[in-house]
């Protein structure tokens, strides 16, 4: 009786460990960032100017990285340098404009500029953030224009400037990838057909971390720190239920498709209504989305 007691007390503590995760729990099992991984080292982070970017590059700053910001707005780019310098004045900081539909020309200057940076110590981690979403709406509803906008920035450009860098990487021996995927690249979203397809392409070439941006910015950049400083291959971070979905996903795909099917015309309606796009009240039909 008391086993039976014992077992039942585990089973409801890891349900509700797993109901209040925020990323997968090997991820969590984890503990704190090494600091000792990114200390003295250059640290390129793309989409800096805002959101995750930039919380990542105080982050990253915060733990004596030395910090390369890009992203198109040099204006903002600044506003976060200063920031960073202000709080932390020792820090070492450099902002770099980057368009990641510039072209690969364009892009081969911008790397070799960041390689030239801090005395030519090197790009010792990639942080790809950059990305571009899509309003969410019907996949036919979709232009020409938007999926082009949507892959040269999100795929195209990304992989790109990776296959511009990692050449210095390897003749250096040391060098990280770490790409800010989502939920979208892992499984069926509806709402978000040209943005889901750009983010399987980057986890098809990547297949390294994937982070679900509903969660807070900073809780999000501490959890991928985590990740990229332990050797994590892939890494998922994001609230309920689409943690949830994203396990029926990997091991139950089935029960996944089921789900995402039931939900999606929901989806669109409350994207519609500016609604709630990631509520468990989309399971149960559009009366209950008020």
């Amino acid at each position: 009786m008391l086993l039976l007691v014992f077992f039942l007390a585990a089973a409801a503590a890891l349900l509700v460990k797993f109901a209040t995760a925020d990323g997968d729990f090997t991820l969590l099992s984890k503990g704190p960032a090494k600091r000792e991984e990114v200390e003295g080292k250059v640290v390129w982070i793309t989409g800096a100017s805002r959101g995750i970017g930039e919380i990542l590059a105080k982050q990253f700053a915060n733990l004596g990285a030395k910090v390369i910001l890009s992203a198109r707005n040099k204006m903002e780019l600044e506003r976060v340098k200063s920031e960073i310098t202000s709080k932390h004045p020792a820090s070492r900081v450099e902002v770099l404009p980057l368009d990641l539909a510039s072209g690969e020309d364009s892009l081969r200057e911008v790397v070799k500029e960041a390689e030239s940076l801090f005395s030519g110590a090197g790009v010792d981690f990639m942080i790809h953030n950059a990305a571009f979403e899509r309003p969410k709406r019907n996949a036919l509803e979709e232009t020409e224009k938007g999926l082009q906008d949507t892959f040269h920035i999100n795929v195209l450009g990304t992989i790109t400037l990776t296959h511009l860098l990692a050449p210095s990487m390897l003749e250096r021996g040391r060098g990280h990838f770490v790409v800010m995927s989502s939920a979208a690249g892992k499984c069926p979203s509806p709402g978000q057909a040209i943005y889901s397809s750009s983010k399987h392409a980057l986890n098809g070439y990547f297949h390294s971390l994937r982070a679900e941006k509903r969660v807070s910015v900073e809780r999000c950049a501490e959890l991928t720190i985590v990740a990229a400083t332990h050797g994590l291959k892939e890494a998922w971070i994001s609230d309920q239920p689409i943690l949830l979905v994203m396990y029926l996903a990997q091991y139950m795909p089935t029960i996944a498709y089921w789900f995402l099917d039931r939900v999606g015309a929901n989806r669109l309606d409350a994207a519609a209504s500016k609604g709630n796009t990631y509520s468990w009240k989309l399971f149960f039909g559009q009366k209950k989305l008020a």
